[in-house]
């Protein structure tokens, strides 16, 4: 997995907006000159008319973009401490390059601000479903980090072209599907065996084991914070 090739949607609007407000200021820049050498050639500094509305309409389209639409997609890109550790602690666990890793941290942050879930119970799901390979295939048709069967969730696909075994789609969507089962089931253990497959084991061992594994990340990250 090379986290070169999987672009985060966070970078992708940061990209967007530095490129928008560079073209929004050569376009303005260039106005200017055109307009200061009209204004010498014929011996008016003053400027009326179309040129006067289009410096306006580019100045009000730069306004459009705020500084907070940049910093918000900024702090999506950054892991906050939390997962930062937990980050550390799954590189060394799995044997996985922290740059591999790095995408499907910050997705799990992301989607996991969205739903309303908890990102290390995402990353819990990952490490008990695939052991973070994102090619992962069972027998029964589940694909990627997180496991998710495609004929049931072609729905949940971010756009035309997707691929569950992206690990950035991937996380997206099984994050989706473990916040339904969740709903659905009207509660954590329960969702957890939804999601596994797993709702008529009484003893419920498959939220047992994802429970467990978060525990393990909690305790990671309490170590590398009191070190």
């Amino acid at each position: 997995m090379n986290a070169s090739t999987v672009f985060l949607p966070a970078l992708q609007r940061i990209s967007a907006l530095i490129l928008g407000l560079f073209q929004k200021f050569l376009m303005l820049a260039g106005l200017l000159f055109i307009a200061g050498l009209v204004g010498v050639q014929s011996g008016r500094l003053d400027l009326e008319g179309s040129l006067v509305q289009q410096i306006l309409s580019v100045a009000a389209a730069a306004e459009e973009i705020e500084p907070g639409d940049v910093a918000e997609a900024e702090a999506s890109l950054s892991l906050d401490p939390r997962l930062q550790g937990a980050m550390d602690y799954v590189s060394r666990r799995y044997r996985v390059s922290t740059e591999a890793l790095e995408p499907v941290f910050a997705t799990a942050q992301d989607v996991g601000r969205e739903l309303h879930i908890d990102p290390l119970l995402i990353i819990a799901v990952i490490g008990v479903e695939s052991g973070f390979n994102p090619f992962s295939q069972s027998g029964f048709g589940a694909l990627g980090l997180m496991q998710v069967v495609p004929r049931f969730h072609q729905d949940k696909l971010p756009g035309e072209g997707a691929s569950f075994l992206d690990p950035v789609t991937n996380v997206q969507v099984g994050a989706r599907v473990l916040k339904e089962s969740i709903r659905r089931s009207g509660g954590l253990e329960q969702g957890l065996q939804q999601f596994g497959g797993a709702l008529g084991d009484a003893s419920r061992r498959y939220a047992a084991k994802v429970l467990a594994e978060r525990q393990r990340l909690e305790q990671a990250v309490q170590r590398l914070g009191a070190a």
